[in-house]
């Protein structure tokens, strides 16, 4: 199972810390490549909410702009100053795209890390940029290059990863890995490891199994492929575990790296 990290610092003292557990681990720094497409409206607000009827993402988002307009400049006056962190978060698409908007338009000023609003222009005149992620638009693509003039936009990104791989398929030790990452690693990689790290320990206690029974490796593989899906149950749900005749033979050889089993041609012992 592998961990994202976010620097090679992290990186660097998640695997101290499993080596000094005894957890068996490798670092890995990895450039990652991430393409994204967007189709961009742009126009006043007006003429977007004319334009919009029918195609829902746009309609979502305008009124939830002119409900951060409403909410965002009843109160402040022109002339007054505001800190950022009073005016939204970023979680707060609807004001975070508005204070865009009135900086391109010149209404709002920034100074020393502070907002001022120097006037406040009409919604229905204020020229706004809107823009989604094409798959959540695709069914409205042909009604938006016919109501407006969008534009396509890629974009390319390209950064360096930090991971560290617990090679550990004992469940004990996996979960001690896990206890000890969740200081260091990303919310994501903790969710994959953690059904990761499930379907490994689960794999090996069934194969170590078998192998009681079967010491011909092809007669082995044979028997863990009857049980596909591996079902594992708990509390409310279950972890269905899927795979091939490949994946199994090259899960043998990682028992065999870790010390569990050793396979010799066709022959396979414990």
């Amino acid at each position: 199972m592998k961990f994202e990290v976010l620097t090679k610092e992290d990186m660097n003292a998640l695997s101290r810390e499993l080596s000094q557990a005894g957890i068996m681990n490798r670092t890995a720094e990895e450039l990652s490549r991430e393409i994204s497409h967007y189709i961009v409206i742009e126009g006043t607000y007006a003429g977007l909410l004319e334009r919009a009827d029918g195609i829902e993402p746009l309609e979502e988002y305008l009124e939830a702009l002119r409900s951060a307009y409403d909410e965002l400049l009843s109160s402040w006056r022109p002339g007054e100053e505001r800190p950022a962190e009073k005016l939204f978060d970023e979680s707060d698409l609807g004001k975070l795209m508005l204070v865009s908007a009135l900086i391109e338009a010149g209404s709002i000023e920034e100074e020393d890390g502070r907002f001022v609003l120097r006037e406040k222009p009409p919604l229905d005149v204020l020229r706004i940029e809107v823009r989604f992620p094409i798959d959540e638009i695709e069914e409205y693509l042909e009604e938006i290059d016919e109501r407006f003039n969008p534009t396509m936009v890629t974009e390319y990104t390209l950064e360096k990863r930090y991971c560290v791989e617990v090679l550990e398929v004992e469940r004990k030790l996996i979960e001690e890995a896990l206890d000890i990452a969740r200081e260091y690693a990303t919310e994501e990689s903790m969710v994959g490891a953690t059904f990761d790290g499930i379907a490994r320990s689960v794999l090996a206690e069934k194969i170590l199994k078998l192998t009681e029974k079967h010491r011909k490796k092809n007669e082995l593989i044979e028997a863990v492929m009857e049980m596909e899906p591996i079902v594992v149950r708990g509390g409310s749900g279950r972890v269905n575990i899927y795979y091939d005749e490949d994946a199994v033979e090259d899960f043998l050889k990682t028992l065999q790296t870790l010390g569990y089993i050793k396979v010799k041609g066709n022959r396979v012992w414990v």
